[in-house]
């Protein structure tokens, strides 16, 4: 008998790939929806053949309907940082998890897990938060028994915040705080959240909503510290009020690459500490202390740390 499938969507994102890789380790069988398989096919070179691609882009009907077609699991972790072109927050965040969710329930899915984040708010001024929250409430209408995800912000080989930190202290005397500094930040190693969302393809989940948070609560200037402490640095933080950097990141729209982004501004002016009923011990999951995790991030190379952010 065939092991069960398992559809990830989003499935070569930062915490998509980690997903896919918990879910071979349980023995199932993984099915990676992308706009671009060719790039996944490269990430996951050293799984095939274990593995399969399906080019789904949750936009489109028609690849979507046949990236779920057969599958035990959906998982959809596809979220939009920054608006670009004509593709919109409403449009990814709310239609398209709407559009997963809806096909997973019509083409007989058994799971539906979908990734959102702590704070997500329909009633938030942020497009980017309350589309979060829009979408969770979307999925929930089209999938009876859907799970939600709410991870704190996740840290990683390759992620976009605890690196990117390490990175400015390495080079920046005065580093810029957003405000004061003491925003709350419950840090989670995003190899925890794959882990959790990978138990729940293998047990009912009890629970509609779980927020997965780390080991410890930090403000966002006893983070920095913390960082800067392991680099063996001493650095001048200047509080930098939030107005500026709105302003920035607005400016920063309209330059080429990917900069700071409006939302990123938005979502560091709210504490993202898990306050829910739902979290990694409950699922079995022990928090990786961030400190071990900063220094390993730390103690990489520069270089090679700012490679592993930028692929």
């Amino acid at each position: 008998m065939s092991a069960p499938t398992v559809a990830v969507f989003g499935g070569t994102g930062f915490l998509g790939h980690n997903i896919v890789a918990h879910l071979r380790t349980k023995g199932l069988a993984v099915r990676v929806v992308a706009r671009h398989p060719g790039r996944a096919e490269r990430m996951f070179a050293e799984q095939r053949p274990e593995l399969s691609y399906q080019t789904g882009d949750l936009l489109d009907e028609r690849s979507t309907a046949a990236a779920i077609e057969g599958a035990y699991m959906v998982v959809n972790a596809v979220s939009l940082y920054a608006e670009r072109d004509r593709i919109k927050f409403e449009a990814v965040h709310v239609e398209g998890a709407r559009r997963v969710a809806r096909l997973s329930a019509r083409h007989g899915a058994e799971r539906f897990v979908q990734i959102s984040g702590i704070g997500a708010d329909t009633r938030s001024r942020s497009r980017y938060i309350r589309t979060r929250g829009e979408g969770e409430l979307a999925v929930r209408n089209e999938f009876s028994g859907a799970v939600v995800v709410r991870p704190a912000v996740m840290c990683g080989p390759g992620d976009a915040f605890l690196t990117k930190i390490s990175q400015l202290l390495r080079i920046l005397p005065v580093f810029p705080l957003f405000g004061d500094g003491g925003t709350r930040l419950e840090p989670v190693f995003v190899g925890d959240v794959a882990e959790a969302v990978t138990l729940l393809a293998e047990r009912s989940a009890p629970l509609p909503t779980y927020e997965f948070g780390g080991a410890h609560v930090y403000t966002y200037r006893e983070l920095v510290v913390a960082i800067a402490r392991a680099l063996s640095l001493r650095r001048y933080l200047v509080s930098v009020p939030f107005p500026v950097w709105k302003a920035m990141a607005i400016a920063a729209q309209t330059l080429p690459g990917q900069g700071l982004t409006l939302n990123q501004v938005e979502l560091m002016e709210q504490d993202t500490v898990a306050t829910g009923p739902g979290n990694l011990q409950e699922l079995g999951v022990v928090p990786t202390p961030i400190a071990h995790l900063v220094t390993a991030l730390t103690s990489r190379p520069a270089a090679e740390a700012s490679r592993s952010a930028s692929r």
